[in-house]
């Protein structure tokens, strides 16, 4: 057996006898539904915008550049079309066995709860939600996809996605809410995350278990401080579990 073999098997070992798992996911959970990752930038966003992405995606564009904003955010952020995965579906699968609490994910593409999740704390928001910003309507992703320009209520006001863009606080009520599932966890398995994006990346440090389960392509700044660590696709690893 190599090395990543007998990781995945250790990590069916450790699932199987456990009844408090807790799933903390980034891009890389979704990147198999064909959801692009952004913190890799290709050649794509500058051969068709003025700006890099995390310009465009700030509270402050969003303010002075709308249309602009609302141009990129129909073009890359939505993906209505995309299916869940087999990661998707396999932490759907353990929730149902009672094994897995709570999926904490920093995507915003809803894939989660569409695989059958119950318990998903969407650290960024969704691009499933969308609220006027004078009369706090609520509007599903059709007001969206359906408009040109900027999205307006029948009121007047804009309608913004319930995503968190950069410069804005994340959701208190959530983070409560995950720090309290990744502090009870007796697994917390982490995946598809390059740990790069905070505050969401600090969270982990209030796990207190000894089974901090690492999954990633690529290395993270807390490689070293996991239990067991699997640099391989996310799919590879739940299509066995």
């Amino acid at each position: 057996m190599n090395n990543i073999e007998e990781s995945i098997k250790t990590l069916k070992d450790w699932v199987s006898g456990s009844s408090n798992i807790v799933f903390f996911g980034g891009a890389g959970v979704s990147t198999e539904s064909g959801i692009p990752d952004f913190r890799s930038t290709d050649g794509l966003y500058h051969q068709k915008y003025d700006y890099p992405p995390e310009t465009i995606l700030s509270h402050s564009f969003f303010r002075t550049k709308p249309e602009e904003f609302y141009k990129f955010y129909r073009d890359k952020m939505i993906c209505t079309d995309a299916e869940p995965n087999i990661t998707h579906i396999k932490l759907a699968e353990l929730e149902q066995k009672g094994k897995l609490k709570a999926v904490i994910t920093q995507n915003i593409d809803g894939l989660h709860q569409k695989a059958g999740s119950k318990t998903v704390y969407e650290l960024h928001g969704s691009v499933l939600r969308n609220y006027c910003m004078k009369c706090n309507k609520f509007y599903d992703i059709n007001a969206i996809t359906s408009s040109k320009g900027i999205p307006l209520c029948g009121c007047g006001g804009t309608i913004k996605p319930d995503v968190v863009l950069y410069e804005e606080g994340l959701d208190n009520n959530i983070i409560k809410a995950s720090i309290n599932a990744i502090n009870a966890a007796d697994i917390l398995i982490v995946g598809g995350t390059s740990l790069a994006v905070y505050p969401a990346a600090g969270l982990l440090q209030y796990y207190n278990g000894n089974r901090l389960v690492l999954i990633n392509k690529s290395a993270t700044p807390l490689d070293n401080q996991a239990d067991l660590l699997i640099q391989c696709p996310l799919g590879e690893v739940f299509s066995q579990l």
